[in-house]
């Protein structure tokens, strides 16, 4: 990957995304357990915990919808991904996951919109 000010830029603003959608996820009461898991079949944004329920949160912050909505752009690849990477969580942790997949969309001035359920 190169380091051209766009693609530093893109990388701050998805990091401060990210932090976005954790503070708004505590305030709804969830508990965050990681932040980028790796897996070997990618990386899940934020797993959260949400009563009984092990939420996988994809985060996509977008500065224009010119290539679509963050929600738009998590499509069957990236969907089939998260359910692979849920199920190696379940075999990592030992704990039998209920799992749910939500999608966070951030815009630049980091107002977001919440999918739950979205996937």
């Amino acid at each position: 990957m190169s380091n051209s000010p766009q693609d530093v830029y893109k990388k701050v603003l998805g990091k401060k995304g990210e932090k976005a959608v954790e503070k708004h996820l505590k305030k709804a009461g969830m508990k965050i357990l990681y932040r980028n898991f790796q897996t070997p079949f990618g990386e899940a944004d934020l797993i959260a915990e949400d009563n009984d329920e092990v939420v996988f949160i994809e985060v996509k912050t977008r500065t224009t919808e010119n290539f679509g909505s963050g929600a738009e752009a998590v499509g069957k690849t990236k969907q089939q991904r998260y359910y692979k990477i849920a199920q190696y969580y379940g075999l990592q942790t030992g704990v039998e996951v209920n799992a749910r997949f939500d999608v966070a969309e951030v815009s630049a001035d980091l107002q977001i919109n919440y999918y739950k359920n979205a996937f």
